[in-house]
């Protein structure tokens, strides 16, 4: 019992950790959150490909209200250029949902890396 309570201890401590770490970065950057929280959940819940993709847009939404806030007190962004991006971005988010549902895994995971890797490419060389 002790060993199977310090295993459930560990996990519950590295997903608290991961989690802190995937709010810091997407409140610190507005955004990218799910490049953290992904491959977490693949690898230390060993959730399905698609479950781990469902369940890191589900744990970023309140991340994403929450700094919206403080970035909304503190005025921090422009108003028209939210309100037209946020219309694309429901679009894009409810057509990605849909296509999530009939993507392989394995389709969805090497899309996946190749943003992953688009991402740290643009960032070293395109500052």
């Amino acid at each position: 019992f002790s060993k199977n309570w310090h295993t459930i201890s560990m996990n519950r401590l590295l997903l608290l950790l991961f989690g802190g770490l995937t709010g810091l970065v997407n409140g610190f950057f507005g955004g990218g959150g799910g490049m953290i929280i992904v491959p977490v959940l693949l690898l230390l819940k060993k959730l399905p490909v698609k479950k781990a993709h469902a369940t890191a847009i589900l744990v970023i939404l309140p991340v994403c209200l929450v700094s919206a806030f403080f970035y909304f007190s503190a005025e921090g962004f422009d108003l028209l250029t939210t309100l037209n991006v946020g219309l694309g971005v429901i679009a894009g988010g409810l057509l990605g949902s849909l296509l999530l549902k009939k993507a392989s895994n394995k389709l969805i995971t090497v899309m996946f890396a190749a943003v992953m890797a688009a991402a740290g490419v643009k960032m070293l060389f395109f500052p």
